[in-house]
């Protein structure tokens, strides 16, 4: 998979590959309308959606072996994690899994999630949901903030910077209402863990004109991370709230806001057949106990955990602290217990959803 260069909007090479080698393990294949590279197998219970991407960040990176070390683009983020979603399933299929298996590669989760948009909209049901990303293969990624991205606009009267005092500055009055924004804060976080707090970053400014000129406009983009208790729009309604307030106190400022983008905060459930199957998985394979993180980025378990009401988590081989380096590379020893990481998890989670579905209900008095 390495051999292909595929960043976003280019993944036609490697989704073509990755439907001729799941036909070839068994897994029915196709390339749906937007590029996904989707596989199938069984029609039993429980319904496993297995999800990866297949695009990585644009820059072209020389694909090499050093030592146990596999070297190139996409080779943290995040194809191993994809490859072994494909080999687990290959093996699950040779030993006569029961259950349905969903393989689906898919495009453009670094740019806009057009693919996992296209997967939300066919209104599956599976019963549990594994995303491939690299949460190294002791741990299980549980959990992702969400994120609200907002573009704040500024316009003022201008006039001669010889006589800045008479005019208001666009630029220093956004960056007045972007102070503003940094002391929203609610009382459900946790001060002391930065994935329960809010967080918000200052990640463009465009503003001011010629020389002599006192700056009359200046747009600000600003990203916030979300906790689990701080859905967007209880943020866009205190984002709303704070532009208000500003647009009172400077009656003779022009300001407003503007959503680019939002996504949910997820968070899984503990104690749920997939995270106690996976955790197995893991000490068979690794004999140590399961790491639970929980990320302060996003990713499509965010999008997709929004719209399926189900238990999910994300988990693969490499190091993230990896991802979009010039030192993409996986410890192939590492790749290839992930793969027998799922493959166990997926049976043992088979197992537990077996003994849930045939317990006897409780009696009502």
């Amino acid at each position: 998979m390495l051999e292909f260069y595929s960043p976003s909007g280019h993944e036609q090479e490697i989704s073509s590959f990755l439907v001729d080698e799941m036909n070839r393990i068994g897994l029915r294949s196709w390339v749906d309308e937007v590029g996904n590279a989707i596989g199938e197998y069984g029609s039993g219970e429980p319904f496993f959606l297995l999800c990866g991407h297949m695009d990585t960040v644009p820059g072209e990176l020389p694909l090499k072996f050093e030592g146990n070390r596999l070297y190139g683009r996409g080779a943290v983020d995040a194809k191993p994690a994809l490859a072994a979603l494909v080999c687990a399933s290959e093996a699950l299929i040779r030993q006569g899994f029961h259950g349905r298996l969903m393989v689906v590669g898919v495009v453009d989760e670094e740019g806009e999630g057009r693919g996992i948009k296209n997967i939300a909209k066919k209104q599956l049901k599976p019963d549990y949901a594994i995303f491939g990303e690299p949460s190294g293969a002791e741990s299980i990624t549980i959990a992702y903030k969400g994120s609200l991205h907002v573009k704040l606009s500024i316009r003022t009267k201008t006039g001669h910077s010889a006589t800045s005092w008479l005019f208001k500055n666009a630029i220093e009055e956004g960056f007045n209402l972007w102070k503003g924004l940094q002391r929203i804060h609610f009382p459900e976080e946790k001060k002391e863990s930065r994935f329960y707090t809010v967080t918000c970053t200052l990640t463009e400014i465009c503003g001011g004109g010629p020389s002599s000129t006192v700056p009359s406009s200046c747009d600000l983009h600003v990203d916030f991370r979300l906790p689990p208790a701080v859905p967007p729009q209880r943020m866009i309604t205190e984002v709303a709230n704070t532009v208000r307030y500003y647009r009172a106190m400077q009656p003779d400022v022009d300001a407003s806001f503007h959503v680019e983008d939002q996504c949910e905060p997820y968070e899984a459930d503990l104690n749920s057949v997939l995270v106690r199957g996976l955790s197995w998985g893991i000490r068979e394979v690794r004999k140590r106990q399961a790491t639970l993180t929980r990320k302060t980025g996003t990713g499509d378990m965010n999008l997709l955990g929004a719209a399926m009401k189900i238990p999910m988590v994300t988990y693969g081989a490499g190091d993230s602290k990896l991802d979009h380096t010039v030192d993409e590379s996986i410890d192939i020893s590492e790749y290839l217990d992930s793969i027998r990481i799922l493959q166990k998890g997926l049976v043992r989670t088979t197992e537990l959803h077996s003994r849930i579905q045939g317990a006897p209900q409780e009696k009502k008095p």
